[in-house]
């Protein structure tokens, strides 16, 4: 880590020690919690840009899946549900699996004759759907029906809640497969396009399959890795340094709850940081950034580009997932219609860009630097909102713009940083590092 690498996180350290000083722990510990999660996600944002350069703007999808393995992972089983539905759902399953077996084999049977392939698969696949759909929709009303209220959803496996961060990963990557297979050979443009377009539909899916999540009805109260507050209050020994600290034993053990969430978020940000690190200095990542600078050249010279590109997509998709799990975790509920492109898409590459795309350090800065002004600036419009109603005559439209819409500053100082950024420093805060060239 060099000199200005080593002030920009130093400076960075200082600010939230100042947000913890001037204005609460609980508020400081708040944010660094979302800016490790953020900072997860935007690693994996920089193996698909930084290193790959796939312009994937699909995270957003890669994000809810990753939060969707927390609800079936981790959940407590609705046992009404599975009685009224299970049986249904299964069947229907049996049935997809059957007729995607059967289209399989007819693919590889006809191939020789291409177009009666093509008929005979797709009418195979026409007729499984609508056999399935015959036990899928009865047995999805009937789980729907189930304590519609607060329930109406399979629920999940009740396991531990940290098992769901490894297994949204995995449904990240398993999703990400057979996109990139699709829309890894394309164009930056249309990658963006497409990637874009799958998301949505993901999303789609969520918020209106009641029965596998609840759609936009939610789900809440789920398990989390780290004691309850109430808990932790009536222990003797937080008790006893409530007393020591002098500080309300409420507030105690609400920063002892933030701070083992922080233990949590940052042992993973580590391992997938020092995996990555690793990886990066391997034949693997070397030949990703060679890809990268030259694809036409990495080509000529017998390398897979498309079997590396789909790598990196599925690597940096399952890194998203985890960070859509953990976010999912910190919430405490799994809210489909919360995932907008700008904080699950937009945000993250901000964060990649600023920092610096291709450095793993940089995409980790920029995600504590984003975070942290996304949240404050909210803040910081308040404040000049009442600077300004001081100074400014009553009747001024500018007092009036100011006090009506101070969260809206966010935007303006997010705008300003990512020009300043581009003008002075194009390839980021803490840009990747070249090697020496051979003299």
């Amino acid at each position: 880590m060099n000199r200005r690498t080593t002030l920009l996180y130093a400076a960075m350290a200082a600010v939230l020690l100042s947000v913890a000083l001037l204005q609460s722990w609980q508020l400081a510990l708040t944010i660094l919690n979302l800016c490790l999660i953020s900072a997860v996600m935007a690693l994996g944002v920089n193996v698909q840009w930084g290193v790959a350069g796939m312009f994937n703007v699909g995270t957003m999808g890669s994000a809810a899946i990753g939060g969707l393995a927390v609800v079936l992972v981790s959940a407590p089983p609705v046992r009404a549900a599975w009685a009224e539905g299970g049986a249904g759902l299964f069947s229907s399953a049996s049935i997809l699996v059957l007729t995607a077996a059967v289209a399989l084999a007819l693919w590889r049977w006809l191939g020789s004759r291409p177009a009666l392939r093509g008929a005979a698969v797709a009418a195979v696949l026409f007729f499984g759907f609508l056999l399935a759909q015959h036990w899928f929709l009865p047995a999805t009303a009937a789980i729907e029906a189930v304590d519609a209220a607060s329930a109406g959803y399979l629920g999940g496996l009740g396991l531990p809640v940290a098992l769901s961060w490894l297994v949204g990963g995995v449904f990240a990557g398993l999703l990400a497969w057979p996109v990139g297979r699709l829309t890894a050979g394309l164009r930056s443009d249309y990658l963006a396009v497409a990637t874009f377009g799958i998301s949505e539909i993901v999303l789609a899916v969520l918020r209106n399959e009641e029965w596998l999540a609840r759609g936009v009805k939610n789900v809440t109260g789920l398990p989390r890795p780290v004691p309850y507050e109430s808990d932790l209050q009536a222990a003797g020994w937080v008790q006893s340094l409530a007393l020591w600290l002098g500080l309300p034993l409420r507030d105690l053990a609400s920063i002892l709850v933030k701070l083992a969430y922080t233990a949590w978020f940052l042992a993973v940000l580590v391992v997938i940081f020092w995996l990555l690190e690793r990886l990066g200095r391997a034949p693997w990542g070397r030949m990703m950034r060679a890809i990268r600078d030259n694809e036409e050249a990495a080509r000529a010279m017998g390398k897979d580009v498309a079997r590396r590109h789909l790598q990196a997509f599925v690597l940096g998709s399952a890194i998203v997932g985890i960070g859509g799990a953990m976010l999912v975790t910190l919430d405490g509920q799994f809210t489909a219609g919360a995932y907008q492109p700008l904080r699950y898409t937009f945000l993250i590459w901000v964060m990649v860009i600023i920092g610096g795309a291709g450095n793993h350090r940089g995409a980790v800065y920029g995600a504590f630097l984003i975070w942290f002004v996304w949240v404050q600036a909210e803040t910081a419009g308040l404040w000049i909102a009442g600077t300004a109603s001081a100074l400014l005559a009553p009747d001024n439209p500018l007092r009036a713009a100011f006090e009506q819409s101070p969260a809206q500053l966010r935007y303006v100082v997010m705008g300003l940083i990512l020009v300043f950024v581009m003008r002075f420093a194009p390839r980021g805060l803490i840009p990747e590092e070249t090697p020496e060239p051979q003299k």
